[in-house]
C-alpha cells in the first residue's frame, strides 16, 4: 500500500487476518482497552459501527460536561506572518501572498463589538513570528482585552516561542496555549516542516505547560506520507501530557503550497480520531474544525455528534484580510453565527455562556 494515500479498505483486507471481530471494537473502548490493535480497527469503523463509537464519545463526554453545552470561541486572526517553511501551509514563508499584521487600535475595537454580543472565549491566532517586537504587540494586545473585560478568556496560538516570551504573554493575562503537534512521526514531521523539529515542538509543549497555560495540542489526519500506524501513535502520543484541550483536523492540500494537488485526507478517519480523543481523554476540551465543513455539509455537527464540545466562530479577523490568512486553502470555510447555532442544535446541545474549563 502507497504510505501517501491512507486506504481504509486496503487497511482493513491487511488487518483482518488477525485482528479482533469489528463488532467487539466498541466494547472494548468502553472498558477501556486501548491497544494499539483496538485503536487501529476503530478508526476505520463506518456505518452501524462508527455511530456506536460516537454514541460512546458523546457518553464519555457527558460524564465530563453533564451541562451538554458547546463553547464557542470567537477568532480573531491577528497576522499571517510566518518563519516557518511549512509545505502544506499557504503562509509559510516565502510564499509571495501579501502580508498583514491587525493595528492594536483595531484589535480592541474587534474584542469590543465581539464582548458586547456575548463572546467570552477569545482565541488570536498568527502565523509563528518569534520576532519580539511580535511578541510585545501580542502582549500588548492581551494586557489591553484582559485588563478591559476580567471575565474574558484569552487563548493563543501563535506557536514556538521562547521560554521569556510564554512567560511575558502569561503575564499579560493569557489564559491557554494551543500549540498543535500535528503528527507524532518525528521524520515526517521534519519533512513536511522542514524547519522545525517534533523535539522542539514538545519542548514549547512542556514549557507551556510547566508555566501553568491550559494547553491544546492535536493531530492532522491525511498529511502525505501519513499511516494508520502513525495516527495511532498520535492518539497515544496526545495522551503523554496533562492537556486541557486537544483536537483532530483533516488534511486539505493548500493551493498555494508544496503540497498542492495531494489527496485530501480522510473525513471519517478524522471523524474517528476526534471520538477516540474524547473516549480516551474525556475532560478534555475537543473543537470540530472548520475544515470538516469545508469537505462536507453538517461536518461540524458531526464532530459534536463525534464528541466534540468547542465551536470556533469566524467574526474577529475584519473581511478585507480574511482571504490572507491561508492556513490550509484559499477557500477555507469560515463559520458564522448561523452556521454555529445550526451545528449546535443538529447535535442536540446547548451553548456555554463562558469557558468550560
Amino acid at each position: 500500500m502507497n504510505p501517501a494515500i491512507i486506504d481504509p479498505i486496503a487497511v482493513a483486507e491487511m488487518a483482518s487476518g488477525n485482528s479482533r471481530p469489528k463488532t467487539s471494537v466498541v466494547e472494548a473502548l468502553a472498558n477501556q482497552e486501548y491497544d494499539r490493535d483496538v485503536l487501529m480497527q476503530a478508526l476505520q469503523l463506518q456505518y452501524e459501527e462508527q455511530q456506536e463509537l460516537w454514541a460512546l464519545a458523546r457518553a464519555r463526554r457527558q460524564g465530563c460536561f453533564p451541562n451538554d453545552e458547546v463553547e464557542v470561541r470567537s477568532v480573531i486572526e491577528v497576522s499571517n506572518v510566518c518563519r516557518q517553511a511549512c509545505h502544506y501551509c499557504g503562509m509559510a514563508k516565502g510564499n509571495p501572498q501579501p502580508k498583514y499584521l491587525m493595528k492594536h487600535e483595531e484589535f480592541v475595537e474587534v474584542v469590543d463589538h465581539i464582548y458586547a454580543r456575548g463572546r467570552r472565549v477569545l482565541l488570536v491566532q498568527s502565523g509563528e513570528n518569534q520576532s519580539q517586537k511580535f511578541v510585545d504587540y501580542a502582549a500588548r494586545c492581551t494586557r489591553s482585552i484582559t485588563d478591559k473585560y476580567p471575565d474574558l478568556e484569552v487563548i493563543l496560538c501563535l506557536g514556538n516561542l521562547s521560554d521569556a516570551q510564554y512567560r511575558q504573554l502569561k503575564a499579560a493575562g493569557a489564559a491557554r496555549y494551543i500549540l498543535k503537534f500535528e503528527t507524532a512521526n518525528a521524520e515526517l514531521y521534519h519533512k513536511l516542516k522542514p524547519t522545525d523539529t517534533l523535539d522542539e515542538r514538545v519542548a514549547c509543549l512542556e514549557n507551556l505547560i510547566e508555566l501553568g497555560y491550559k494547553v491544546g495540542t492535536g493531530n492532522i489526519v491525511g498529511l502525505p506520507g501519513q499511516t494508520l500506524d502513525d495516527l495511532v501513535d498520535d492518539l497515544l502520543f496526545a495522551g503523554k501530557w496533562p492537556m486541557a484541550m486537544v483536537s483532530s483536523t483533516v488534511f486539505i492540500a493548500g493551493e498555494d503550497t508544496h503540497l498542492r494537488g495531494a489527496p485530501t485526507g480522510n473525513l471519517d478517519w478524522t471523524l474517528n480520531t476526534l471520538a477516540l480523543m474524547r473516549i480516551m481523554y474525556p475532560d478534555r476540551l475537543i473543537p470540530t474544525t472548520s475544515p470538516l465543513e469545508r469537505l462536507r455539509k453538517g461536518g461540524q455537527a458531526q464532530g459534536l455528534l463525534a464528541g466534540a464540545n468547542t465551536v470556533t466562530i469566524h467574526d474577529g479577523t475584519p473581511e478585507q484580510v480574511k482571504k490572507l490568512f491561508t492556513i490550509y486553502s484559499t477557500h477555507r470555510f469560515t463559520p458564522n453565527e448561523e452556521n454555529l447555532f445550526n451545528s449546535a442544535k443538529t447535535a442536540g446541545l446547548g451553548l456555554a455562556k463562558g469557558s468550560l474549563i
